[in-house]
């Protein structure tokens, strides 16, 4: 089972680690998460989690309010929208359903709150394997975008009626 618990100062070693890992790095090559000033912050327009398995942790995952985010990474987005990042730490974890259930987690969280209408993506234009996984999740294609240095193709999912 996947639990989903708020990243800590505690957490800095491993996410260190994670980001030095080759399908992090291809995943998000150009973006630094400055996790020593993150992970002491706690806006309210942002939740980062770690995923963890029996107890192990074993994933990432940031859940962002994009109208409120203080970067504008998203632009004007309006409200009810939320933005996911996820990754997996160890290439061991890979494949193994982990992503799945942090991310069916994730999405029931982001529409817990009533006025959430639509979730954002951004898997890189050439990760087509993270762009089949959001697909499988019920994530549409709405168009490419360039974020910072990355060619991205955003997706999204609209709450079901």
């Amino acid at each position: 089972m996947i639990t989903l618990r708020p990243a800590t100062p505690d957490d800095l070693p491993l996410l260190l680690e994670w980001d030095q890992q080759p399908h992090v790095i291809d995943s998000d090559p150009s973006d630094d998460w400055d996790w020593e000033t993150e992970l002491v912050r706690t806006p309210d327009w942002r939740e980062q989690l770690m995923a963890e398995w029996n107890g192990r942790p074993v994933g990432f995952i940031q859940i962002i309010d994009p109208d409120r985010e203080v970067t504008r990474y998203w632009g004007e987005t309006g409200p009810g929208f939320r933005a996911i990042d996820i990754w997996i730490g160890w290439p061991e974890d890979l494949g193994k359903g982990y992503g799945s259930m942090m991310m069916k987690q994730a999405i029931a969280r982001c529409f817990s709150d009533p006025l959430v209408h639509t979730i954002l993506i951004d898997p890189l234009l050439s990760n087509i394997r993270a762009q089949n996984f959001y697909r499988r999740l019920g994530f549409i294609p709405v168009g490419e975008r360039r974020f910072n240095e990355d060619d991205c193709l955003v997706m999204e999912l609209k709450r079901s009626s």
